[in-house]
């Protein structure tokens, strides 16, 4: 089959992308288990993980990333109800793995689930055809198939910090870091649904007057300043209510710095490093909460895409490739160019 493959490891990642034709097709599905032809697939940070290599998985080359796809199921495996046969679905590639218990385990109420990516621990979804968990699918109904592929991950990740994990409420003021990225972009849209001030940070300026044109009411042009003093300004001294960052080292401070009383600190990643300076005693003074979020539940994934199917939220599109132009994909992703998604048509 037809399969856009990490041909081996090495950064940069694009010279390493192969569009083939021989790829193997999967098995037919396993019971509890769809297969499903791809209509187009988007490209997230993970591709580039993936090619690079990530710390503590022994990945084989040649392999298939992709965590987002939306295509139409073809075949269901045993104990699938029929009824999916046909649908036009996205995919939730986080796997939620089952916890081993012991008998001197304390209760689990609050540990959060452990999960696997689909595109990271197993081949993904930037191939003809994929086999998935009927249990991690929701039905997409007539969408657009670059929309909706360009729409799952990033706003199922930006739904269940904002909304599940931050509990952010409508007409509550937030900042989001680094505008330009699917999950950045997909937090602004939802905040905008939710009626909420939005202030953006950039180290481009283009990046800043596009998002201004989505709904941001603030813009920040980032040049390692102290912009903090800026969001009080805005804000009448208060501070935002929520700051979601995913950059992590060089935004960090200024973030908690940002945060009203009572405000939340929310992450998805770190994409400028992990070892960030905080203010410990802003913390428990201003009472601030800290919440990292990793993907989310099926469940989440199905309330956002109700926003998607009745038009209230979309994602943005940066370019859109034909599945043999793969390595400019990869390529285009990689510059840190894009504003929005890359999405991969197959068909």
């Amino acid at each position: 089959m037809r399969a856009a493959i990490i041909n081996s490891q090495g950064s940069p990642v694009a010279p390493n992308i192969r569009a083939v034709t021989d790829w193997p097709e999967p098995d037919a599905p396993a019971p509890g288990t769809v297969l499903i032809r791809t209509e187009a697939s988007a490209l997230n940070q993970m591709d580039l993980w993936v090619g690079k290599g990530v710390p503590g998985l022994d990945l084989t080359y040649p392999r298939i990333s992709g965590c987002d796809a939306c295509g139409t199921i073809e075949a269901v495996g045993d104990g699938v109800d029929k009824t999916w046969q046909g649908q036009r679905v996205i995919v939730n590639a986080a796997i939620a793995q089952l916890e081993q218990t012991r008998p001197s385990d304390p209760p689990g109420s609050t540990l959060a689930p452990e999960y696997q990516l689909i595109g990271e621990h197993h081949h993904g979804m930037h191939c003809e055809h994929f086999v998935v968990p009927v249990n991690n699918v929701v039905a997409i109904g007539d969408a657009n198939a670059v929309q909706a592929a360009a729409f799952g991950l990033t706003f199922l990740t930006a739904w269940s910090m904002i909304f599940t994990k931050g509990h952010l409420r409508p007409g509550q003021s937030v900042l989001i870091t680094g505008i330009g990225g699917g999950v950045a972009t997909a937090s602004l849209a939802i905040a905008k649904w939710m009626g909420c001030p939005v202030a953006v940070t950039s180290r481009h300026q283009w990046k800043l007057d596009r998002a201004t044109e989505l709904g941001a009411d603030f813009a920040i042009l980032d040049e390692g300043q102290d912009w903090s003093r800026d969001l009080r300004t805005w804000t009448s001294k208060r501070g935002v209510d929520m700051a979601v960052d995913s950059i992590g080292a060089p935004t960090h401070l200024n973030c908690i710095k940002s945060l009203a009383r009572g405000g939340a600190f929310v992450t998805p990643g770190n994409t400028g490093g992990p070892k960030v300076q905080s203010d410990q005693a802003r913390i428990f003074w201003n009472q601030l909460r800290l919440l990292g979020s990793t993907m989310g539940t099926t469940n989440e994934l199905a309330e956002v895409t109700a926003l998607f199917r009745a038009g209230l939220v979309k994602p943005v599109i940066d370019n859109v490739f034909s599945w043999p132009d793969a390595p400019k994909a990869w390529a285009r992703l990689e510059d840190q160019g894009q504003f929005g998604k890359i999405v991969l048509q197959w068909c």
